[in-house]
């Protein structure tokens, strides 16, 4: 059984993850030294940027015979 490819090419994966990483790095440090609340900005970009490597995640692990049911 093959698996399916993911949305994400390899370079993007890795950028994401790294964008990730980033971002979740950025927060805590912006929350400490920042007076207002623009760290949770970073918060919900790191958010979205997990939510889509998961999203790829699941569509590498689908078989790449199923087919998405529309």
């Amino acid at each position: 059984m093959h698996q399916g490819s993911g949305f994400l090419s390899t370079r993007q994966r890795r950028l994401a993850w790294l964008g990730f990483l980033l971002a979740a790095l950025q927060a805590p440090v912006s929350a400490k030294f920042a007076s207002d609340d623009s760290w949770l900005f970073s918060l919900c970009v790191a958010l979205m940027v997990a939510t889509v490597i998961i999203a790829d995640d699941a569509a590498r692990r689908r078989p790449a015979d199923a087919r998405s049911i529309e």
